[in-house]
Order: structure tokens, then sequence, then C-alpha cells
């Protein structure tokens, strides 16, 4: 099933839109932001607005409008949902706001989000000439839930697979990892909190390909979806999410119980998640990829099962086929990430450590640069202290500040001069 396009017209004259892309997690989000940051002056002349200053700017907008403790980078989130609102509200043509993030929005702050964006008042009628649509990107369980346990893998986590499973699979689902894994995961309650006063013609759901598709399928889905068809966009990808394989991920959650009582987030982001997960052990292709044990397929089927027959009958608009959310079936082979081939461990600990190695290297060329660079400047101030012109001009300020007058005079030429240091 192919819907239509979400954004629809975007020429001078169309009406104002906001399109409101919500997650959820691991289903390209990464690259679609990342295209988005990188085209925003061109998606400006065709009058649609991604309005960041910075590339994880909608993500601290996100932070900042569920309070949400993220590491310390909450910090830097304070004020950053009213300030893109205010971007949103001041553009004439179409905006887009993506984070994944936002799929587990309370109603509440659903609420504020959508009125903050729209410019509505307590009556709703301020903000209805503007025309809201939800995009919610989605993929099978059988492949969300492996991704979901290595993304707190990559987050610090030193959860077991085993019993992160357990924990989602709680009916009860009441854990941590469990609400939060539910409330960015299922889809039908997602859009019960985000779309319960928005039209289901306006409510786009982008199906992830099945295995085997296209490599450009998922990007073509989200282009119908956000009315970027026909745009001429750069798609190089320069920011992802990668996967890693079972040992790679063992590997890394065996790093955090060694470390993440050391090393704070500001650390680990750049040294463990960036330069290990990201750019080092995601590029070992031969692993095993992580997959969901075969005893818990049948029940994410049966899940999936239940979200397919609920959005077919509230008729949404599908970018893709609902099919896709079937997932593969159950692998012959299975391998259980908390119990790898420690050879393969071992190997993967030893690409670790070389570009462990290699940034050591650079860091430390960095820091030889700098210190050479701090000795020249120390030299140069020692060469302008000797000289007879710098001499006298310590000893007339001296002399200046023990008297009244002289201390007067000294603080009017320094007025003057524009300095607040104590040298003349």
């Amino acid at each position: 099933m192919t819907g239509s396009t979400g954004a629809g017209p975007t020429g001078p004259g169309a009406r104002k839109r906001i399109l409101v892309h919500v997650g959820t997690p691991k289903t390209g989000t990464s690259h679609l932001q990342d295209v988005l940051f990188r085209n925003r002056q061109r998606l400006a002349e065709h009058h649609i607005s991604y309005p960041a200053d910075r590339f994880d700017a909608h993500f601290l907008a996100a932070l900042d409008l569920m309070k949400l403790n993220w590491g310390g980078l909450e910090l830097e989130a304070v004020g950053a949902w009213d300030r893109l609102a205010e971007q949103v509200r001041a553009w004439p043509g179409t905006s887009i706001i993506s984070h994944e993030i936002l799929a587990t929005a309370s109603r509440m702050q659903v609420d504020r989000a959508l009125t903050s964006l729209t410019g509505a008042g307590p009556d709703g009628l301020a903000g209805s000439d503007v025309e809201v649509h939800l995009v919610l990107s989605v993929r099978d369980l059988v492949r969300q839930i492996p991704a979901e346990w290595q993304e707190n893998v990559k987050h610090r986590s030193v959860i077991s697979y085993e019993k992160f499973l357990q924990q989602i699979s709680d009916p009860e689902r009441d854990s941590r990892i469990g609400t939060w894994f539910w409330g960015v995961q299922e889809i039908p309650d997602i859009i019960n909190r985000w779309g319960a006063d928005i039209p289901p013609e306006r409510i786009h759901l982008v199906t992830v390909p099945a295995p085997g598709a296209p490599r450009d399928e998922l990007w073509q889905r989200f282009s119908r979806a956000f009315g970027l068809d026909g745009l001429d966009l750069d798609l190089t990808a320069e920011r992802a999410n990668p996967s890693l394989g079972v040992p790679e991920t063992a590997l890394v959650r065996r790093i955090n119980r060694r470390v993440v009582k050391e090393v704070e987030p500001a650390d680990y982001r750049p040294l463990v998640r960036e330069l290990l997960a990201h750019q080092t052990l995601s590029r070992r292709r031969r692993s095993d990829r992580l997959r969901l044990p075969p005893t818990l397929h049948a029940w994410a089927q049966e899940v999936s099962a239940t979200w397919i027959a609920e959005i077919e009958d509230r008729g949404y608009d599908v970018v893709g086929d609902l099919a896709d959310l079937v997932g593969a079936p159950a692998s012959d082979s299975w391998s259980d990430p908390d119990r790898p081939e420690e050879a393969e461990v071992a190997d993967a600990a030893v690409d670790a450590i070389g570009a462990l190695l290699l940034e050591a290297a650079r860091l430390r060329a960095a820091e030889a640069h700098l210190a050479s660079e701090l000795d020249h400047t120390r030299a140069a101030l020692e060469r302008s202290y000797l000289r007879p012109t710098y001499r006298l001009r310590e000893k007339l300020v001296h002399g200046l500040e023990h008297t009244g007058s002289g201390r007067a005079a000294l603080t009017v030429y320094r007025r003057l001069r524009g300095r607040s240091s104590r040298s003349a």
C-alpha cells in the first residue's frame, strides 16, 4: 500500500503546514535528519523550513519539551522547544520537526507542543488556519527489539539481553526499560497521544521496507511522506546510527560494566559510542547480526498483527506496505549476545584498542602542537617585558598607583582604553 504525499503543495500561497515526525527509533531517523539539516537552504527555496542551527537542535528541543534527563545534555536544552516553536510560527510555508524520542511524549506534553507550534489559544481558533500532519516511521518488532537493546548498550547500559527481553515482554510493562520501550514503539498508543486531534488522512505511517528492498526505498517513502519528491537534495550520508554485531555489542556492554561509574557521559559519548561503536566496531560486517530469539518470534508477530488490524481500521495514510510490520521468520541460527564466542569478542577488542591508540596518538600530537604554541607565546611575552619601553611604563604605573591623583588618572586611562586588566 502506498500513501499520498504528506506535505502537499509547498509553493507561494499554499496553506501553512507543520509536519511533526515523532519516531520511532531505529527507522532511518538519523539519516533523514542529517539530510534535512544539510539541505536547509535548498528546502527553504521551496518554502520548506527545517528550523535548526545545529544538527541536534530538534533532539534538544524534545528533551526540553519532555523535561528528560540525558547525561547532562538537558542543561543545554533549556528553552530549546520554545525557540523551535517560535521559528515554526514565523515560517509561512511548510515546517518539518523530527526526532524519534518525541514518540514517548505524554498527552499533556503533546498538547503543549502542538499549541506552541500552531499558536493556538485556549479556544484553538488562532491556530485553525494551520494544517498539522503527524508522521510516524515504523518497523517490525522482530528487528526493533534487538535494535532497542543495542541502543541501550550504546547509551551506557549494562543490562543483559535476557533481562531486557524479560522486562519488555512482561505484560505489566512497569519497569523503567519496559515503560520506555513501549512508549517509543507501540504504534497505536503513540498515535493516540499525538494524533487525537488530527484527522486520519493527515496521519502518515512510513513503513521501513523488509530486508532485500532497494537501498533507497526508505528514502523514497520518506520523500513522499514529507512532500520532497522532485527536489534536488544532497543525500550523502554524513550522520547515521549504524548497528553492531553480536560480539561487538557484547564487548561494548563489558566496557560499560568496567567504566560507566568512572567515565562521565560527556567523555563516554565521543570515546565509546562514537569512536568505538559507530566509527570502529560497526564496520566489522562479518559478525553474526543481533536477532530476536526464536522463542519470541511468534509473540512479536502477534503483537504486530494487532497493530496492523488497528491501523487498517482507523484509515491512516500508509506510505509503504503494512506487511512490512510482520517481520521475517525466525532464523535457523541464533547467536546469544550474553554468551558470545570469546574469540570473536577478543578480535573485536583488538580493533577497539587499535582505534583508541590511534586516537591517543592524535591527541598527543594536538597536545604537542598546543604546547609549542604556548611556548612561542610565552617567549614573545617575555621579550616584550624586556623592552625598555615596557619597563618604563611598568615603573610609571607603579608610581601612579601610590597616589590618589595617580590612581584616578589610571582609572580614566583604562576606561578610555576599554581595558579591565591591572596592566597599563
